[in-house]
């Protein structure tokens, strides 16, 4: 059954996380889906708290959807350097023509194919009539060793084929190794393989602009997208199930569709889901917060809470103020890691700019680290070749929000939120990124 890859955008929060492991696991209990929970980048402090709360693995970590040489690899039968040719010759007899030689130690002699055969040959009979009444028995004992192509190219399995192309078109042949990273025999691969791989199967959640996918989703073949934010999904070349609701959290979305199949999630997993919805939705006090994502708490909390689970005995509001409070402040991580833990990036009209966003318990203690985030901020607009970047550092108990930005464009002169003596902007009331900050930002750019 071919694996189907559930992932969240890049710089994962809690909601990314928990709707690519729940949503696999949906996929597999109502569907029978080899269905496999990645992530496109490392964990905020708060999703590893929720996964180590729940003693949830972290999933597979997948930043590329570039086929890789594992995908279009064969492990073939093989023989020693010292073995005879008739050994050689019944594996190719199975194959295609090809029996890789292997020393002891696991590593690649070299191939043999029908051109090295046929190269041996010429140069062991020659043109005398004598050798060529050489028996076949004979010819066969010969070993392995004096037959091989032992120039045949090496790839290593987990390496992109894109980065390969290039020397596998320029190579006279069709036969390749694929091996470990130590150099350990893998496989064989073909050119006519290499050239029209298997594409990478994913279902994109919590997100659907290509901005904020993983690295090269264009070599990938995407079959569902689920998630809660505005439209910027990418073409496809087949029509997919394509979900977007306005609801203050993918899990919530997820939630749903378990219980529309007559299922309740395990403990943890609810947990898991309903740590995903706490968090987008402040404790259910973000303005993005519906009832749908109220009915949905209930429902997780319902399934989460009992008895001799990892969070018997807690509530919703409990639950959701431990999961604010491990990923709230600034001191206890870099700036850097503070601006990109949670940035997306977005493209409108002629800009290409980014927003993070970091939860704070009380915005006095942005003083402190003021100069150092900006700092960051514009380094992180540098490296990403933005025109500019934002920062909001939100107080989610006071319901509050100040703004750092990194090259502000003069479209933006008009923002609602007063500059202070420090060159930030107070943006009193806001708190989320999706429905307060970036339609007024987006309406100021494409104006």
């Amino acid at each position: 059954m071919t694996q189907i890859y559930v992932i969240g955008h890049i710089n994962p929060d809690t909601d990314s996380i928990a709707s690519a492991i729940g949503y696999a696991w949906y996929l597999r209990e109502s569907e029978g889906v080899d269905a496999v929970a990645a992530r496109a980048g490392a964990l905020n402090p708060q999703t590893a708290w929720v996964l180590k709360k729940l003693s949830i693995d972290l999933p597979l970590l997948l930043n590329d959807a570039s086929p890789r040489f594992e995908a279009v690899t064969r492990r073939l039968d093989s023989v020693t350097p010292e073995s005879p040719l008739r050994d050689a010759w019944a594996i190719a007899s199975r194959t295609w023509g090809v029996a890789p030689v292997i020393e002891e130690d696991g590593t690649p002699f070299g191939l043999i194919t029908g051109s090295s055969l046929f190269a041996y040959l010429s140069q062991a009979l020659g043109p005398h009539p004598r050798m060529q009444e050489t028996p076949l028995s004979e010819i066969l004992a010969h070993p392995c060793k004096d037959v091989c192509d032992t120039d045949v190219p090496k790839f290593k399995v987990y390496s992109r084929i894109r980065d390969a192309l290039n020397q596998i078109l320029r190579e006279d042949r069709d036969d390749f190794w694929v091996i470990e990273k130590s150099g350990q025999y893998v496989g064989i691969c073909r050119q006519r393989d290499v050239l029209n791989p298997p594409r990478l199967k994913v279902v994109l959640v919590d997100h659907n602009e290509p901005s904020q996918a993983l690295a090269h989703l264009e070599d990938a073949e995407i079959v569902e997208i689920l998630d809660h934010h505005r439209l910027g999904n990418p073409s496809t070349h087949t029509p997919i199930r394509f979900k977007v609701d306005r609801v203050g959290s993918t899990s919530t979305l997820i939630s749903e569709q378990i219980e529309k199949a007559g299922l309740s999630a395990p403990p943890e997993i609810a947990g898991l889901l309903l740590a995903g919805l706490l968090s987008d939705t402040l404790i259910l006090s973000s303005p993005t917060t519906t009832d749908r994502d109220t009915n949905a708490a209930d429902r997780l909390g319902r399934w989460a809470f009992i008895k001799n689970s990892p969070l018997a005995g807690e509530k919703v509001t409990s639950y959701g103020e431990q999961i604010v409070s491990a990923g709230a402040g600034l001191a206890s991580r870099e700036p850097d890691e503070i601006v990109r833990s949670d940035l997306k990036q977005y493209d409108s009209g002629n800009f290409k700019f980014a927003i993070a966003q970091a939860e704070v318990t009380d915005l006095v203690q942005l003083t402190e680290h003021l100069d150092q985030l900006k700092d960051a901020l514009s380094t992180l607009r540098d490296k990403h070749a933005l025109d500019f970047a934002m920062l909001m550092v939100t107080d989610v108990v006071r319901g509050s929000t100040r703004l750092i930005i990194s090259h502000e464009p003069p479209e933006l002169s008009d923002l609602p939120y007063p500059k202070q003596p420090d060159g930030t902007r107070r943006a009193k009331g806001v708190v989320s990124r999706k429905i307060q900050l970036l339609p007024v930002v987006l309406g100021l750019l494409e104006r």
